[in-house]
């Protein structure tokens, strides 16, 4: 899909690589997985080792002998150190605030209240927030040897790169041979770009799976429902929604 739009008589007018189809409503589940989040930093681009991402990552034995640095402070980059310090020759964790680890179980009360500190910032309109955001990295035996053996002692975010490693404001310098990128993914929604959906705070409002600002849109995998247990249950809601809405259209009721 590359663009929808407002098409002709209140349909919504959905451009594809297979052609352009006419809608009365749309379920949107693109996710995040094809959006990986590269930030920028000056210097970047002058970098002779290897750079990539999370969502490229092809396991530890592409990193035997290296030195690498993993930017990110999730779960993912977590593992990958985990992984990676058992075969690199060195590796350093940066992150841009220090990591909170999570002590104990994380239950349904816990996970209710994770997903409901998601859906109030969606509901605002606000972009959504990482998971480990909201719940903190889980403290498991893999963690505290980490922690214990030094793997996971994390320094504060670069100032800039350079082409043999990344400088820090104090003028210190960490030389490199990798930069792996575990630095999350965004919402694929540049598709919906011609409905202006966004709000100010630059998310899409969303009530349950609904955009507030085009009730035809449904995101699903958005916000609270971006897991396969939440996207699943997602899916059905907005399917009886759209089921109501066009029954609302057949009955001569405006929509919009």
């Amino acid at each position: 899909m590359s663009a929808v739009r407002e098409g002709d008589a209140r349909r919504l007018r959905v451009e594809t690589s297979a052609g352009v189809w006419s809608a009365r409503a749309l379920i949107n589940a693109t996710g995040t997985w094809d959006r990986p989040f590269w930030p920028r930093y000056p210097g970047q681009e002058t970098f002779r080792g290897r750079q990539l991402h999370t969502a490229n990552y092809p396991g530890p034995r592409e990193f035997a002998g290296a030195r690498v640095i993993v930017v990110g402070g999730g779960t993912s980059a977590v593992q990958h150190l985990l992984e990676i310090a058992e075969v690199a020759a060195e590796t350093t964790w940066v992150t841009r605030r220090p990591p909170v680890f999570r002590d104990g179980s994380f239950g349904e009360a816990e996970g209710r209240a994770a997903v409901a500190l998601v859906d109030d910032r969606v509901r605002r309109g606000l972009p959504p927030q990482s998971v480990v955001s909201v719940t903190g990295l889980p403290l498991n035996d893999a963690v505290r040897a980490g922690l214990a053996s030094g793997v996971l002692d994390r320094r504060p975010v670069f100032d800039r790169i350079t082409p043999t490693g990344v400088t820090w404001a104090d003028g210190s310098h960490m030389d490199a041979d990798v930069i792996l990128w575990a630095t999350g993914f965004r919402a694929a929604v540049d598709h919906l770009a011609p409905l202006r959906l966004r709000e100010p705070g630059g998310g899409i409002r969303v009530e349950g799976t609904r955009a507030v600002r085009d009730e035809r849109i449904h995101l699903v995998g958005y916000g609270p429902s971006a897991s396969t247990i939440g996207a699943n249950r997602a899916g059905g809601a907005a399917v009886r929604e759209i089921r109501r809405l066009l029954g609302r259209e057949a009955a001569g009721v405006p929509v919009g």
